[in-house]
């Protein structure tokens, strides 16, 4: 199984065996996913030297004016997507078999955990997983140590508080914090 066709199955069918196809076929990306990272946090680089290994790592272009601060993790890589002007803070941790969404203008904090897998919670079929992607709207600002779990999608402009767990969708324009997360407040412009 290839790459394109893991991502794509993963869209249509998001409980994975262990063992399977599927199964494996995260094992070889999260190697080769390990191989770039390795690259991009164990020496110093240029902006356009990050840019060029962060490309490699998702498997596409990102924009000019895309900014990272190394160390970054990833089990997968080719699952996730950025947009324009998207700012990674270091030490984040990208788990995105599920697949993982950045829309334009967004800022990630510090130790910020995207984790698009979950375990079966049935001891005998502990092994299999089930995925869901993440998605962040537009001008999102994600707090240092926040976590966003999978299945969750986050609104235009909203803001995440450091240290907050998401478990659920986002609203656009408003603020959450805490564990779980919960709305604080709505963002007004001024």
């Amino acid at each position: 199984m290839t790459t394109e066709e893991y991502i794509e199955f993963i869209k249509n069918n998001p409980y994975l065996k262990a063992g399977s196809q599927e199964h494996e076929c995260m094992h070889v990306a999260a190697a080769k996913a390990r191989q770039i990272t390795c690259k991009i946090n164990n020496n110093y680089h240029t902006a356009e030297e990050l840019r060029a290994l962060f490309s490699e790592l998702i498997g596409k272009p990102v924009d000019e004016k895309f900014g990272l601060f190394p160390p970054i993790y990833s089990d997968f890589g080719k699952n996730i997507a950025v947009g324009k002007r998207v700012f990674i803070n270091s030490g984040c941790c990208f788990q995105d078999q599920g697949g993982i969404e950045i829309g334009d203008d967004c800022l990630i904090g510090h130790q910020v955990v995207f984790a698009t897998i979950n375990h079966d919670p049935d001891p005998l079929k502990r092994g299999n997983m089930t995925a869901a992607p993440i998605k962040l709207g537009k001008k999102v600002w994600i707090g240092a140590h926040a976590t966003i779990l999978a299945g969750v999608t986050i609104g235009d402009n909203a803001i995440v508080a450091a240290g907050a767990v998401v478990t659920k969708d986002v609203p656009a324009d408003t603020v959450v914090g805490g564990v779980p997360a919960r709305v604080i407040k709505k963002i007004k412009e001024e």
